[in-house]
């Protein structure tokens, strides 16, 4: 697995607070659990879901597990379930989109980050099937309707290792008249 850690990724980490106290959360394509166990950690009841059945050995410490293969052309493992939080981490198969976007319930989050144009020139993946395209996951948001709310989105390049990413934090906004205060990290100075 390409740039592969034991620790949650610090964009996970920094927009967890957006999560709903006590949710469940879905973390697809979670490997070995490594968000899993984060988010467990932060009081959420997690459900990992991957295709590779020993790495959900591991991840179960932390959660239920799934296994499933999604791009084998079967039909969503999860009818009709929604999750206070989807989680996704270097892994992008484009047509789950509109499965994701609807597993989030109102009021729900979507933390997504995964590799970006560019990254063939720093190593795997490269193909453009598994690259995302500039501004891709604002694109996806703004075509799935307007109770999207992007609170965080950036597209660049980190050095530790080497990669290009693009990573969103979206809130699925609940119709209300009062508007929502999105906890962020204050500036450093």
């Amino acid at each position: 697995m390409p740039h592969a850690t034991s620790q949650a990724s610090p964009w996970i980490r920094r927009f967890t607070p957006l999560i709903p106290a006590g949710s469940s959360v879905l973390d697809l394509a979670c490997g070995r659990g490594r968000h899993m166990q984060w988010l467990a950690s932060q009081g959420h009841a997690v459900l990992g879901v991957d295709r590779d059945a020993e790495a959900l050995q591991t991840a179960s410490q932390w959660g239920d597990t799934l296994h499933a293969d999604l791009e084998e052309g079967s039909p969503w493992p999860l009818p009709g379930r929604q999750f206070g939080a989807v989680v996704v981490t270097n892994y992008l198969w484009r047509p789950l989109f509109p499965a994701l976007l609807a597993r989030v319930q109102p009021g729900g989050v979507l933390l997504y980050e995964t590799f970006a144009h560019g990254n063939a020139s720093v190593g795997r993946p490269s193909s453009p099937d598994f690259l995302l395209q500039p501004g891709e996951l604002l694109q996806v948001l703004r075509e799935a309707g307007p109770e999207w709310r992007v609170v965080a989105y950036e597209d660049g390049f980190l050095s530790d290792p080497e990669r290009f990413v693009q990573r969103v934090a979206a809130v699925r906004e609940e119709p209300q008249q009062e508007p929502v205060r999105y906890p962020l990290q204050a500036d450093v100075a």
